[in-house]
């Protein structure tokens, strides 16, 4: 039984109770929305030191770690390394988007350390294995999902949203595919000239994905890659696609996700928020972003959270990071770190402007420890521990007259804290 089928016939799960706990809750409160599709809890089965999380309606909005390897570069100690580093700065999920040849290991590897929910794209796999693009068919996609899934995986990414008309839909755009499981779908139907065989075979998808209790996560194949393309007709059709599979998910008892945008203005976001809740009937969103400039290279990071903050205050569940190495190449330790911190200041903005309690109450005490220039206090609450102390120690350093003083260089002895109480 899958935690929406359980739901639905009025069982309260374990993984219900976890999260309940987590998010300050009550479990039937939880157990209704995860009935009404409106909060998903990824928790394959198989995963066996799983510590599970509620992504969706009025819960904390989530953070996703994207780590992997690339063909060029395969190391699998460095991926492990990065799994640790993302979970340790406070990253809720992880998704392992590896394309090298030895994709069995290094996810095995990750999943033994991997405490939080973790996801995929089996495409990638798929495309590896097949050795060219021409040549994945669904037996061996199939094969690909059940063997990740016997791992653990908690949650697949599953581009059956692109269709045949795509193919003149994209023609139009500036940018014509920026998701490499689209531009790997939209190469194949192109060269069968045949329909997407994830649309096709969606049911077998589910029938997988129901045995083993795996959220789908409805990928957005056409997700806009620049402003120019933002919230276009291609956009727009393949999300109202995602909407029909979703209500197709939910009928057979899989939990479902809708991903989404990708570049889009910041006058933009709050609409493409809207529709998704709009055609995918209020489906948790988990979002690229969404970045609202195409000229922040190296700052892809900072722009993305601010997309973020506004996509999230408006509705989105789920926000996927961005490294400042996006368009450029892998992200190594530090940028995983750095990305996982801004954007969980991304959410954590977007839960005070929500109202959630625990987001507002841990800014009371950090205005208090601030007011009394507790230094020691305001350490427990800031975002960045490491940061914060190694920031603080150079102060320290910097001005040998401060020596154990309470203020910073910043004022010194003017310390409005001190000058007027």
């Amino acid at each position: 039984m899958t935690q929406i089928e359980a739901a639905r016939q009025n069982k309260i799960t374990r993984e219900m109770r976890i999260v309940a706990k987590k998010e300050e809750i009550k479990p039937g409160w939880l157990r209704k929305k995860i009935a009404r599709g409106l909060v998903v809890i990824p928790a394959n089965r198989k995963h066996k030191n799983l510590d599970p999380i509620g992504i969706g309606f009025d819960l904390k909005v989530k953070v996703n770690a994207n780590i992997g390897t690339s063909p060029t570069k395969s190391n699998a100690q460095t991926e492990l390394d990065k799994l640790k580093i993302a979970i340790g700065s406070g990253a809720d999920a992880i998704m392992d988007l590896s394309t090298s040849k030895d994709i069995d290991r290094i996810r095995k590897r990750i999943i033994t350390k991997c405490r939080v929910p973790l996801g995929t794209v089996p495409l990638y796999q798929a495309v590896v294995e097949a050795k060219s693009v021409e040549k994945i068919n669904i037996a061996l996609y199939l094969d690909v999902l059940e063997k990740q899934a016997e791992d653990g995986v908690d949650f697949f990414t599953i581009h059956a949203g692109i269709t045949q008309k795509a193919l003149a839909s994209v023609k139009k755009r500036t940018m014509k595919c920026v998701s490499r499981g689209g531009s790997f779908l939209l190469a194949w139907m192109k060269c069968h000239q045949e329909e997407n065989f994830l649309y096709r075979h969606f049911d077998k998808i589910l029938d997988l994905a129901q045995k083993y209790d795996i959220t789908l996560s409805l990928g957005d194949g056409l997700r806009p890659g620049c402003i120019a393309d933002s919230t276009d007709k291609a956009q727009i059709e393949e999300l109202k696609i995602l909407g029909k599979l979703a209500r197709k998910a939910r009928k057979r008892g899989v939990q479902v996700m809708i991903e989404g945008p990708g570049h889009v203005p910041l006058n933009e976001i709050e609409e493409n928020i809207a529709l998704e809740k709009k055609y995918c009937d209020n489906a948790p969103f988990y979002v690229l972003g969404p970045l609202p400039t195409d000229i922040a290279t190296g700052y892809d990071h900072i722009a993305g959270a601010i997309g973020g903050a506004l996509a999230a205050w408006k509705g989105a569940s789920f926000l996927c990071y961005l490294t400042s190495k996006e368009h450029i190449g892998l992200p190594d330790i530090d940028d995983v770190k750095e990305g996982v911190i801004v954007t969980k200041i991304a959410a954590h903005i977007a839960d005070i402007a929500k109202g959630n309690k625990e987001a507002l109450a841990r800014n009371y005490k950090m205005a208090l420890a601030r007011e009394k220039i507790d230094w020691k206090e305001m350490e427990k609450f800031t975002v960045d521990k490491e940061k914060f102390l190694k920031l603080r120690k150079q102060e320290v350093e910097k001005n040998k007259k401060l020596g154990k003083a309470k203020y910073c260089s910043m004022c010194g002895p003017f310390c409005v804290f001190k000058t007027f109480k």
